[in-house]
């Protein structure tokens, strides 16, 4: 009888036991180019119960990072024009996919901006052109000009998609008249301009409010080291630093604006520009972070600069696929480097250059301009075709929504991977395959344990409660 009892309580315990721990099932999207697989949700993974610290890759929400804000593309004038050259209901039918939140979107969350023209445009322009000999030192000549037919109108029906999209803006050139040598292209800002360009990006955060626009975040240059672009700047960090403390930061603080200033916009072979910016104290009390291309450098730079300012926020803002892209090779390198690798190294958004191009590549600016550039989706008329940034940004876009926090994950040889806290609780692990073989490895999260399978080359997001 005793036996009976111990054998009766053994069950009863073992059964409860089942009950507080029972099986649960995870979410997992694939983009496998050697099976044609893109951006596909497969079967539910199964998560077991363990007590045991023996996975692959073990991921502890109790060490939290940065905060996401987002993951997107820039919307060039270009990206508009092909947008609106598409019919109303086509066009409404891709916005929608981008932008929304239902499930057959992939909902992105972050849009950059350029202040007047960017090389992907049609013509170079300022907001504020004047003729020789003219001023307008209040600069009551300034509108928004070009915009108001093509990055508006689009911008106003994204915003009824999502109401909630970050926008940044980056000017690739100040008005030519500013300049030194008088061009839109190179050249380098005259001191005596510094007061009217700090208002320049003034009476563009206004207008754009009046248009129901909110930027939450400007850079004070593209690119500021390259001043081969057409419209470009070059900017020493010096020159950037000293306009963000003397005109910049005062003339923001001045008119009551929240947006954002944030240095740099550049390669990260070039980590002391931004720090050199943030040693001064006086420029430093205006700055809210720096931003970052990898057209040159290692991605790790991002670190350095975190270390030397950890209470200022990293930001990954540009990168290019050129046409006609190569989704195995470009899939692995930009969810290595960016999406993973950038948000490893404190990076708060990832974007993509360009949201849209056409089968031409155009428009795009003469002296400089990017003839080669691809954007996320080519639009040919009504027709869509998805290209590589397409797939890389959706493997984050989709699932780490603004709020997600970093959490601590750690990397098994050939499987990259980064993992999140979103703000409803789940849980979202990032990963990548860049052997060549296919590899079979454990995920554990809350005590909890599953397999997964990825063939080499292949990206996976896993979601789980």
């Amino acid at each position: 009888m005793k036996n009976l009892l111990t054998c009766c309580l053994s069950i009863a315990l073992i059964a409860l036991f089942s009950c507080e721990k029972p099986s649960k099932e995870g979410e997992i999207w694939l983009t496998d180019p050697s099976k044609n697989i893109l951006f596909q949700q497969q079967a539910n993974l199964l998560f077991e119960p363990t007590g045991e610290l023996a996975a692959d890759i073990f991921i502890d929400e109790e060490i939290q990072f940065q905060e996401i804000e987002g993951f997107g593309f820039t919307l060039s004038q270009g990206s508009a024009i092909h947008l609106l050259g598409m019919d109303e209901e086509k066009r409404k039918d891709l916005l929608q996919e981008l932008f929304g939140k239902d499930e057959s979107d992939i909902g992105i969350s972050y849009l950059r901006l350029s202040i007047a023209a960017s090389d992907l445009n049609e013509t170079v322009f300022s907001y504020h052109d004047l003729e020789e000999g003219e001023t307008d030192p209040d600069l009551e000549k300034f509108d928004l000009g070009p915009d108001r037919d093509d990055v508006i109108p689009v911008l106003k029906e994204i915003l009824k998609i999502n109401p909630n999209i970050t926008l940044m803006g980056s000017p690739w050139s100040p008005p030519a008249y500013m300049k030194d040598n008088m061009d839109t292209r190179g050249g380098t800002l005259l001191p005596e301009f510094y007061d009217a360009y700090a208002l320049y990006f003034v009476k563009y955060i206004q207008q754009m409010k009046e248009e129901g626009i909110h930027i939450d975040a400007v850079t004070v240059q593209n690119e500021p080291l390259h001043p081969g672009n057409n419209p470009s700047l070059l900017m020493l960090a010096e020159e950037q630093r000293d306009f963000i403390k003397n005109h910049l930061g005062p003339k923001f603080e001045a008119h009551g604006l929240d947006t954002k200033i944030i240095v740099y916009d550049h390669n990260a072979d070039r980590p002391d520009y931004p720090i050199t910016i943030m040693n001064d104290p006086e420029a430093k009390k205006y700055v809210h972070g720096s931003a970052f291309h990898l057209y040159g450098g290692e991605i790790e730079a991002l670190s350095d600069v975190h270390q030397a300012h950890p209470d200022r926020h990293i930001y990954f803002t540009e990168q290019w696929i050129g046409a006609p892209g190569n989704l195995p090779g470009d899939l692995v390198w930009h969810t290595k480097n960016l999406t993973i690798g950038a948000t490893r190294n404190w990076a708060r958004t990832v974007l993509e250059w360009n949201l849209t191009s056409n089968p031409e590549l155009t428009p795009f600016t003469e002296r400089g301009g990017c003839s080669r550039c691809l954007g996320a989706v080519t639009i040919d008329g009504n027709e869509v075709t998805k290209n590589p940034a397409y797939y890389i940004i959706a493997h984050a876009s989709k699932f780490i929504t603004p709020g997600s926090i970093r959490i601590d994950s750690n990397v098994p040889e050939n499987i990259p991977n980064v993992a999140f806290l979103r703000p409803d609780g789940k849980i979202v692990n990032l990963l990548l395959n860049e052997s060549k073989e296919e590899k079979t490895f454990s995920i554990q999260t809350r005590n909890y344990v599953t397999q997964v399978s990825l063939s080499g080359g292949a990206v996976a997001t896993v979601i789980v409660d």
